[in-house]
């Protein structure tokens, strides 16, 4: 019972607080003299970052550094707010990253690359779905999904975990210093606030991934067990 609790305040309470803190601070500012493409544009610009573009995107706010691309969700773009500004600078902290060839953002863009395989089996396998995997009946087949799945969400877990260096370096050593400059002094609690959700975006996907992880660890055991 108590790891099922657990397990609620793992999936809502990190949810709430996220879309609880962006939300708050989303208020068009009309005073504000420019939108987040603006500022972000007027950043790249002031960083030596012209090769850098700036996109909209329905994944979720981030950057390529393959593509040398800023992904913000749509109706970021074009608005003026804390929120929207702050996400923008966020990203582009770690284009700077980039730029400076940033050790913790190699890194992982090297354990992206070098699993992005494995993720595209697990993806598809996952929407085939379990049931149907275990419907055919063919217990070596049936293995090798699972072993694939369950690879999958630890290496997803243990890159979230160990890449929050580089989200915690965007957030409060590239673009906190920048929007201190920029933003008027009465919003950088805001920004703070903001920028703090944006670092640890990734421990909460690492932290929803602990339950996947043993769901998928019992389905392991029984599998590899089953006769």
């Amino acid at each position: 019972m108590i790891f099922y609790l657990f397990g609620i305040l793992i999936y809502i309470v990190p949810g709430l607080w996220v879309n609880y803190t962006l939300n708050k601070h989303d208020d068009v500012l009309p005073n504000m003299p420019f939108t987040a493409k603006e500022f972000g544009l007027n950043l790249l610009q002031e960083q030596d970052l012209e090769n850098v573009k700036i996109e909209d995107t329905k994944i979720g706010d981030h950057y390529d550094p393959n593509s040398k691309t800023v992904r913000v969700k749509p109706d970021r773009l074009d608005k003026k707010s804390i929120t929207s500004i702050t996400v923008m600078c966020h990203e582009i902290g770690h284009a700077i990253q980039d730029k400076e060839n940033y050790p913790p953002l190699i890194r992982r863009q090297k354990i992206i690359t070098k699993t992005a395989w494995l993720n595209k089996i697990s993806s598809l396998l996952l929407y085939a779905g379990i049931p149907a995997i275990l419907a055919t009946g063919a217990l070596p087949f049936i293995r090798v999904c699972v072993l694939i799945i369950f690879a999958s969400i630890l290496i997803t877990m243990i890159s979230h975990l160990i890449t929050l260096d580089v989200e915690l370096d965007a957030s409060f050593k590239r673009a906190m210093p920048i929007l201190e400059k920029k933003i008027p002094v009465e919003y950088h609690s805001s920004c703070k606030s903001i920028l703090r959700v944006c670092a640890f975006t990734y421990v909460i996907g690492s932290l929803t991934s602990i339950l996947n992880l043993r769901n998928f660890w019992f389905l392991l055991r029984a599998v590899i067990l089953r006769r």
